[in-house]
């Protein structure tokens, strides 16, 4: 393994880790979690389920930090080409607008 390869890993694992912490504050939280920077939780009696809307936020970002990883994984196998950049790339930036289509889809069945 390269030296770029463990200064890559070592990134790329330091923002699986973030995200999953994230993932997990959100699935331990008792009051109500959001989604992203500049939106508001939902209040506690906006919500038909708080736990269960906080574990399914909290899988989402465990599953993101895990595709980084898994992606970076897949990049790295296949060589230094230029190629490997798209995995690794897409990883980061795929799962966003399904994440964004995710949590669109919990708020229409949670929130009262």
């Amino acid at each position: 393994m390269s030296v770029e390869n463990v200064f890559g890993l070592i990134i790329f694992l330091l923002v699986a880790v973030f995200m999953m912490g994230i993932g997990v504050c959100q699935w331990r939280s008792t009051k109500p979690v959001g989604f992203y920077s500049g939106e508001k939780p939902p209040k506690e009696d906006e919500i038909s389920d708080v736990k269960a809307w906080n574990h399914k936020h909290g899988l989402m970002w465990l599953l993101y930090g895990l595709v980084i990883v898994l992606t970076y994984g897949i990049g790295v196998c296949m060589g230094d080409t230029v190629w490997c950049v798209i995995p690794m790339c897409g990883g980061l930036i795929l799962p966003v607008p399904v994440m964004i289509w995710y949590h669109h889809r919990l708020i229409k069945n949670y929130i009262l």
